[in-house]
């Protein structure tokens, strides 16, 4: 399906800017809900009326009708192109806006894991501090004890001179050491109160990201309950249109039958007789009867050439398709070696969701099966995008994988991603490239898994988007 294919007629997507008041836009969007009443309201009153008519004022009047829903489809035509460039607006808004959700996302990783660095380095310091302390209150005991003994006392003591004088030296050595590892104590204090105001400082802008990360995610969520609100309604009216659309002109033809039968059968009264009428239609009859001989015996021959063919063609795509299983694992085998030689996806990627990449494209998954894809680990809540422009061919709940979805890209693309806490679009839809389309779970370390088929074969979604092949388009 081509990037440039159309919206399906009925499937519109028109979310007004969050910056315009929406009263306004509601009663602009919907200004022709009085004439749609009007013209209801005029049907149902000339219904019991139709009975006592001719055929020819009723056909004249129901045409008169067409013309008002006529005039009417195009008001809506034209309602529908202006909300078309407010939808564009909004999308590219909710692309810039998932876009800053997920350099929060980074921004509040990075600081977390700044904050536990100086959590570590706060702690480490108060216990060398601790243990420093204790070393320099057990020397400062024993200094006070003997600065108690008076010199006759120490005299008196059964030490020999030898141990006093030793003793008084030992003193005199110790208290300049003592005196300096104060001040390297002061000194430390000093730096683990600068510590503290750094990590007071830290877990300040990590509260603040925080709010700003949730803020974004809610002024995301407004936007696209807004599209999705916006979408069903206009779905709605429009449906209301067509049916009466329809029902208006299957009466108008019912009316040029009727009128052209009873003109058709008074012809015939006054220029036919019932015999040769009934000469006419006997050899009508075996003409077709040996038309119809004619037509089953050269079905039956194209039928026979046909299934002869068939067999042909089934045969050759047998044999292609062998060759092409072939070289389908030869490219998977080649793209292996390739993911294992490059550990970090390329410049200019867009992956579904911002995180760290657990699985990579052929490595062995958490039971021991080849990945035909990636696994990212995201944040609880993070918005999931649109990896590239798409239609969606598919989105809900399937088997036991859970909420998934599949998006159809041009030049033979699909992605498909699964893990979803909740899935923000429908089939059908059209998503721009980094359009948000999903939430991830609201609570633990979700994991989010992203397929990227070729022409229906697993390709390594690390090397992106490549250039077309050939004419075939998606």
């Amino acid at each position: 399906m081509g990037a440039g294919r159309d919206h399906p007629a009925g499937v519109a997507l028109l979310p007004l800017p969050v910056s315009r008041p929406q009263g306004a836009g509601r009663k602009r969007a919907f200004s022709w809900r009085p004439a749609l009443l009007t013209a209801t309201l005029l049907v149902l009153s000339t219904a019991a009326a139709a009975q006592t008519e001719s055929p020819g004022q009723t056909l004249k009047r129901v045409e008169q009708d067409l013309q008002s829903d006529k005039a009417l489809q195009k008001q809506l035509d034209r309602q529908s192109q202006t909300l078309q460039k407010e939808l564009d607006e909004l999308r590219d808004r909710l692309v810039g806006l998932a876009d800053q959700e997920r350099a929060q996302e980074d921004e509040l990783a990075h600081l977390e894991e700044s904050l536990t660095a100086l959590e570590t380095q706060e702690r480490n310091q108060a216990e060398k501090l601790e243990a420093e302390r204790q070393q320099i209150a057990a020397l400062l005991a024993a200094l006070q004890r003997v600065a108690r003994i008076p010199p006759e006392a120490a005299l008196a003591r059964p030490d020999g001179p030898v141990d006093t004088l030793r003793s008084a030296l030992l003193l005199r050595d110790t208290v300049p050491a003592l005196r300096a590892r104060a001040d390297a104590l002061a000194q430390a204090l000093t730096r683990l109160a600068e510590t503290r105001e750094t990590l007071q400082a830290q877990r300040t802008r990590t509260y603040a990201a925080r709010l700003t990360l949730i803020d974004r995610q809610k002024e995301i969520g407004q936007l696209v309950a807004r599209r999705e609100e916006l979408s069903r309604q206009t779905e709605e009216e429009r449906q209301q249109v067509a049916q009466r659309t329809a029902r208006l002109t299957g009466q108008a033809a019912d009316l040029r039958q009727l009128m052209d039968r009873i003109e058709a059968e008074r012809r015939a009264a006054a220029a036919m007789a019932a015999k040769r009428e009934a000469e006419r239609l006997e050899a009508e009859r075996r003409d077709a009867e040996r038309r119809l001989a004619e037509q089953k015996a050269a079905e039956q021959r194209a039928a026979e050439q046909k299934l002869a063919e068939q067999k042909a063609v089934e045969q050759r795509q047998a044999e292609q398709k062998l060759a092409e299983q072939r070289a389908a694992d030869q490219r998977a085998r080649a793209e292996t070696e390739t993911a294992r030689a490059a550990p970090s996806p390329p410049a200019g990627e867009r992956l579904p969701v911002g995180g760290r990449v657990t699985v990579r494209y052929g490595e062995a998954d958490r039971y021991g099966a080849t990945s035909r894809g990636v696994t990212i680990q995201a944040r609880a809540g993070s918005t999931v995008v649109s990896p590239q422009a798409g239609t969606i061919v598919f989105a809900g709940p399937f088997r036991g994988y859970g909420q998934i979805l599949i998006v159809e890209h041009s030049h033979g693309y699909h992605s498909l991603i699964a893990g979803f806490g909740r899935i923000d679009t429908a089939v059908g839809r059209r998503v721009a490239t980094g359009e948000p389309i999903g939430l991830m779970p609201a609570d633990g370390s979700p994991d989010l898994y992203f397929e990227l088929r070729r022409h229906g074969q697993p390709i390594n979604p690390q090397r992106g988007f490549g250039a077309p092949e050939g004419k075939g388009q998606g």
